[in-house]
């Protein structure tokens, strides 16, 4: 598979990455004045768990979901999340959230000396299942986007939803291959977990 193509450093239009498929989500808000968006976090999301490729996980950013559709949506009734991309399995990506707004995808969580994770990391979520593996297809996209990040704000950490809320979060899980990400990045190793 051949990578994707960067995008110019003026494509990107108010946080929107041109590559994307653009689905608004009314589940964010505006980040605390001076934050310094360092930070993506990495998660994991399949709607209903292990079924892939359904626009469930759409509905559920955009506040859409059939609540009554599986039996599984009522432990998730009303809840109101975002992020900024989802990466299905076949590499398509979507963008929910313009990145120069804050996402709803952290939670209560803390990573490398601050809070609020929210208010200064991006958000990626990847069709998948914790501890399951993920696609060629999703490592291509996920690498491009990562460059085009850092192109656009002062990236300077990776972590994953496990990683910045330990004990609460297990995503993306043992089946993500953090050295496949790291080897395909410029990024010291310091801005990775230590894994």
């Amino acid at each position: 598979m051949q990578e994707l193509p960067l995008s110019p450093d003026n494509s990107w239009l108010q946080g929107w990455n041109p590559q994307a498929l653009r689905l608004d989500s009314p589940n964010y808000g505006p980040r605390p004045a001076g934050a310094c968006i360092d930070l993506v976090v990495i998660h994991s999301i399949s709607l209903p768990p292990g079924h892939y490729g359904g626009h469930e996980v759409q509905d559920l950013f955009t506040n859409r979901l059939d609540w009554a559709a599986h039996p599984y949506f009522e432990q998730i009734r009303g809840l109101q999340v975002s992020a900024h991309f989802y990466i299905r399995r076949d590499g398509t990506l979507w963008q929910f959230v313009s990145c120069d707004d804050r996402a709803w995808h952290a939670g209560a969580s803390q990573y490398r000396g601050r809070s609020n994770c929210n208010d200064d990391s991006i958000g990626i979520e990847l069709e998948g299942l914790e501890g399951e593996a993920f696609e060629d297809a999703q490592y291509i996209c996920l690498n491009a986007l990562c460059r085009e990040l850092q192109q656009h704000y002062p990236i300077a950490h990776v972590a994953g939803h496990e990683h910045i809320a330990p004990g609460r979060k297990f995503d993306p899980g043992a089946g993500f291959d953090w050295l496949r990400l790291q080897s395909g990045l410029n990024f010291p190793s310091q801005s990775f977990p230590r894994l």
